[in-house]
């Protein structure tokens, strides 16, 4: 694959469910002037198409069809600790694919190797002209050129109180941290065992693992590794 001009300011971080990706991206992509790629959106956005559609999440060949030129859009980065805004259409579905069905729809839909391969195209060209990137295969295979690569781990602790903490803020009916880790556990399984792009860190990606680091001290390696860099 050809090295397009713009390696340089493409900043991906690719990790597991919990590990604090999303934070820091839009901390780093603020920090930088760049725009944030969430690619777990898109997914959670083509589970939420789906089922209102009426399309199973099982469904490989359908949901590479819906996956096809699907009309997202992200909006400006938003203030800390707010998920950044998406729009299917003229839609705002930003709540509506946060909602924990739709965020277990997405692993389920992201595990089918032609909608991958369908929504491939539609993520190169939201990050063209460079982005921080987060996601899952951003460093493996999305953006493979990628000059500043990280994968952000914590253990699986960690991860599901953090997942659980943001169930309670969210507020409603809340499962039991044991059933969040179980639930942890199994997305962890289905992301790294797929045979679509496996969740795994590029061999070129600086390991960082947030349960043991602050968010500002991840930031501020991944800010001081991105400018070291070039």
């Amino acid at each position: 694959m050809t090295q397009p001009d713009d390696a340089g300011r493409l900043v991906v971080i690719d990790g597991p469910a919990g590990a604090g990706k999303t934070s820091v991206a839009q901390r780093v992509a603020r920090a930088l002037g760049l725009p944030l790629l969430d690619t777990g959106a898109i997914y959670r956005t083509l589970a939420l198409v789906a089922r209102r559609r009426g399309v199973s999440w099982d469904d490989a060949q359908s949901l590479a069809a819906l996956a096809q030129g699907l009309p997202i859009r992200f909006g400006e980065l938003p203030p800390p600790g707010q998920p950044q805004p998406v729009a299917w259409g003229d839609e705002d579905v930003t709540a509506a694919i946060r909602a924990p069905d739709i965020s277990q729809g997405a692993s389920k839909v992201s595990a089918h190797a032609p909608v991958r391969a369908a929504l491939l195209e539609i993520q190169r060209e939201l990050g063209r002209r460079g982005c921080v990137a987060e996601g899952r295969d951003m460093g493996t295979v999305v953006f493979p050129y990628a000059r500043h690569k990280f994968f952000l781990t914590a253990d699986l602790g960690t991860r599901a109180r953090r997942r659980h903490a943001e169930l309670v803020a969210k507020g409603g009916e809340v499962p039991a941290l044991a059933e969040v880790e179980r639930e942890v556990a199994e997305r962890d399984a289905r992301d790294s065992e797929r045979a679509a792009a496996p969740l795994k860190q590029a061999d070129d990606a600086v390991l960082l693992d947030s349960s043991r680091l602050g968010v500002d001290a991840v930031v501020e390696t991944i800010l001081a590794a991105v400018r070291r860099g070039g």
